[in-house]
């Protein structure tokens, strides 16, 4: 174990939101954070958002590989559950303006009997659903970026008590090293190398099958080909999942448009891609059965898709959240929402434990890392895994069994998912069940973010 020399300094010596180091970082002495957080997407700009305003006088460094504002102009729909828009409207991160509602959801199966259809009320803990209420909302990656991007600038203005955010991008991590205290971070930009201290790391961002770590999942040897398509009439806020052979196939209300995930083989996927838009869109009908039609498709991209979730999320003084953590199946859109909900929870047992520490140390420090005790990060971090552990494993169980059950292709499996469909749709006792995880809200959401 290497020891990292201790060090007078504390981070945020610049100004929020600038790119280069500080004096003291440049001479090669270490400025010292409570918290760095790896990964400036939505999780990683969520999760500094709620530490900025959870009171504590936490100092956090936001490092990312792209440029800053990188995301904005990315056109890809995410569908986010209520849950998630709870989230981020406590953070003043929600930009209703971008987001469609999903009304109700149409599940069905090609080749066989059975649909169901799921609406808000289900997914509702009254017996009613209130007026304009959703499951969940469709809007842009890059409207999202933006909205969190202006709730992180507004939360660094009006942090209080010594709070601050020190933000590198284009800046890479070459190496960690673990100390008595703390981490040190040797970080690479453009024009230097230098080093920072951090109690924390938060990995917030790369691929959980990332090289040398331990995971398990499976490859699901299916490709997502995703575009937006002009339907012949107005979706009216419904969304369809549908499922076929070769995978589900999910349309999506976005603003007047609708969102395809064309889930297809790997081997089945190089001759759709070829196709014309005219020919595509014939064999989207085909597929979908004739219940809605299409007058136009946006250019089409595609991504091969795969199960991938670490074996740990933490370890000593790092933690692993959002896509560093898992890579799910886009099925029922569970992957970004579980995210979201880990950096919320994160964020709650950070201000937790550095909060005792604030509050035995001199009241008037900014900052517990650089003097006097240092906070009990293992057993934050450890809370942080037994909280979050049912809804982690819970979300993988529910994607990859909903995945399996429509992919068996034995004789009676059609008939029995038909059957299981028409149970759903006779019986609410059973559909609210899966409405409530669709629109699974911030379970252990922390009161103190509300404030």
């Amino acid at each position: 174990m290497t020891e990292a020399a201790p060090s007078p300094h504390t981070g945020c010596a610049q100004a929020p939101g600038a790119t280069n180091p500080p004096a003291a970082a440049v001479a090669n002495v270490p400025e010292r954070y409570d918290v760095a957080i790896l990964g400036a997407g939505p999780v990683g700009l969520a999760l500094a958002t709620a530490l900025l305003a959870s009171g504590q006088p936490l100092r956090i460094a936001l490092l990312d590989r792209r440029g800053e504002g990188a995301g904005r102009d990315d056109p890809r729909a995410l569908a986010l559950a209520a849950g998630s828009r709870q989230i981020l409207q406590r953070l003043g991160a929600w930009p209703a303006a971008e987001a469609t509602p999903i009304r109700e959801i149409h599940v069905s199966q090609r080749g066989g009997f059975g649909r169901t259809l799921i609406d808000a009320s289900d997914a509702a803990r009254q017996s009613t659903a209130s007026a304009g209420q959703a499951l969940g909302h469709v809007l842009r990656y890059g409207a999202l970026v933006s909205s969190l991007e202006q709730a992180l600038t507004a939360a660094s203005t009006n942090a209080s008590g010594g709070a601050c955010l020190s933000r590198h991008a284009q800046t890479c991590v070459t190496a960690i090293k673990h100390g008595a205290a703390v981490l040190t971070l040797s970080l690479r930009d453009a024009q230097r190398n230098w080093p920072i201290e951090a109690a924390l790391v938060v990995h917030a961002e790369g691929v959980a099958d990332a090289e040398g770590i331990e995971y398990w999942g499976r490859d699901y040897r299916q490709v997502a080909i995703v575009a937006e398509v002009t339907p012949s009439r107005a979706h009216g806020g419904r969304a369809w999942e549908r499922f076929t052979g070769d995978g589900p196939l999910a349309l999506l209300p976005l603003g007047r448009e609708l969102s395809l995930v064309y889930t297809t083989s790997s081997e089945r996927a190089p001759a759709l891609l070829a196709l014309d838009d005219t020919a595509f869109l014939a064999t989207l009908r085909a597929d979908f059965g004739g219940r809605l039609d299409f007058a136009a498709i946006s250019p089409r991209t595609a991504f091969p898709l795969a199960l991938r979730a670490r074996r740990q999320t933490v370890g000593e003084r790092q933690v692993w959240i959002g896509a560093a953590a898992q890579n799910l199946h886009p099925v029922a859109g569970q992957g970004f929402n579980l995210g979201l909900r880990d950096a919320w929870v994160l964020a709650d047992e950070i201000a937790t434990a550095f909060a005792s520490t604030f509050a035995a140390d001199e009241p008037s420090r900014p900052a517990s890392s650089a003097t006097g005790a240092p906070p009990d990060v293992a057993t934050c971090l450890a809370r942080y895994q037994r909280r979050r552990r049912s809804d982690r494993l819970g979300t993988i169980a529910f994607t990859d069994g909903l995945l399996r059950v429509f992919s068996l292709r034995l004789p009676a499996a059609a008939a029995v998912r038909g059957a299981a469909l028409l149970a759903l749709d006779l019986l609410p006792a059973l559909r609210r069940p899966l409405a409530r995880r669709l629109a699974r809200g911030a379970i252990d959401a922390p009161a103190r973010h509300g404030n």
